[in-house]
């Protein structure tokens, strides 16, 4: 769906903040564990997933 297709387009522009989605929201992962995963520190995940969030959702937003 919109989702999958969204998730995709970011794992192109930037596979690590992509990866961040996937981990914390569909994983369930805390942000320690993301980092760990990711062999980062937390405050990049925490950055990471903000940005993502809000690139994704204006992907998802119906246009003006």
């Amino acid at each position: 769906g919109m989702v999958k297709a969204a998730l995709e387009a970011l794992e192109k522009l930037n596979p690590r903040q992509a990866r961040t989605i996937e981990l914390r929201f569909f994983a369930g992962l805390s942000l320690e564990e993301t980092a760990l995963v990711l062999d980062t520190s937390i405050s990049t995940v925490r950055r990471d997933f903000r940005m993502a969030q809000t690139w994704l959702f204006q992907q998802l937003s119906p246009a003006p």
